[in-house]
């Protein structure tokens, strides 16, 4: 299955928040869907739940419009939204039939994922006497007991301990494996870098980059380098603004050009006792940060 969005639009009022928005995400794949705060994504996600239409562009399913009546989709939103003094087995059934499911299915589905996700024992207190870790847990059952084809999960792994995020890790794995679309709206990198096989980073109402984050990383222009040395205060005295330190320790060598590489690599190794010189990979927070920030958002506009 193949879910496509074709150059949305939408306006409101006068404000025109998405500006044209097109990417594709497939079965079996995690697609993130990242930006600023303000970018559309929010937007961009209920108009692909159908929360309400968009302006122009469509919703598509393996080049049909999307038919919502035929696809189930589940979604985990960033602002939480159960009933805190109702008993938690209830409103996971109530949920459940509110996605079309009968009552005794839903408590059974409910009763799979509160066993699955180590809930069981709270099946029956009330939401607000939990934690918020797992109250998390509890709304993600909400997103996952109808069995949708299509997940979305908007900052899921926000609260949640060390333990408890290894956890949610696996059940995302697990339902990529099943053959689902799973569609990640985060601001933790390394959760998009670990699950998602492409991505689309949204500025300004409009798509900055979009596709395959290997394509994209290989793609980035290959014009620095990383060098590792005891003497590095000497190295970045003697090239001056082009070189720049790093947290770690690290120095970021910027070149006038890609096809300087092999020639600076010569030039410092010859010149510096060097621990390691490599050509600079951006990660996707690098990668994010160019695309999403300042500069990119006044060249969309």
């Amino acid at each position: 299955m193949r879910l496509t969005l074709h150059n949305i639009f939408k306006s409101f009022g006068e404000k025109e928040v998405l500006k044209g928005i097109s990417f594709s995400a497939e079965s079996g794949r995690a697609f993130g869907l990242l930006g600023r705060n303000g970018a559309g994504k929010t937007t961009t996600i209920r108009i692909l739940m159908d929360v309400f239409g968009a302006d122009a562009g469509e919703v598509s399913i393996d080049g049909k419009p999307i038919n919502y009546n035929n696809i189930r989709i589940g979604y985990l939103p960033e602002e939480r939204g159960l009933y805190p003094k109702k008993k938690i087995i209830d409103q996971l059934a109530y949920f459940g039939e509110l996605h079309g499911m009968k009552r005794q299915e839903a408590v059974k589905a409910a009763d799979y994922w509160l066993n699955r996700l180590g809930m069981q024992e709270h099946r029956n207190k009330r939401l607000d006497t939990l934690s918020k870790g797992n109250q998390q847990k509890i709304q993600l059952i909400t997103a996952l007991a109808h069995n949708p084809q299509i997940v979305i999960l908007d900052e899921p792994f926000s609260g949640l301990d060390p333990v408890n995020a290894m956890l949610l890790e696996d059940v995302v794995k697990e339902e990529i494996a099943k053959g689902k679309i799973v569609l990640f709206s985060s601001h933790q990198m390394n959760y998009i870098e670990e699950f998602c096989d492409r991505i689309a980073i949204l500025n300004n109402g409009t798509a900055a980059i979009e596709g395959d984050i290997h394509e994209i990383k290989r793609n980035y222009v290959r014009d620095k380098l990383v060098v590792r040395s005891e003497s590095a205060d000497q190295i970045r005295q003697d090239l001056g603004d082009c070189c720049m330190p790093k947290e770690n320790g690290e120095l970021l060598i910027q070149l006038a050009a890609a096809d300087e590489k092999q020639a600076m690599m010569q030039r410092l190794a010859k010149q510096y006792d060097l621990d390691e010189i490599r050509v600079f990979e951006p990660s996707l927070n690098d990668i994010f940060v160019e695309y999403a920030g300042d500069q990119a958002k006044e060249a969309a506009v």
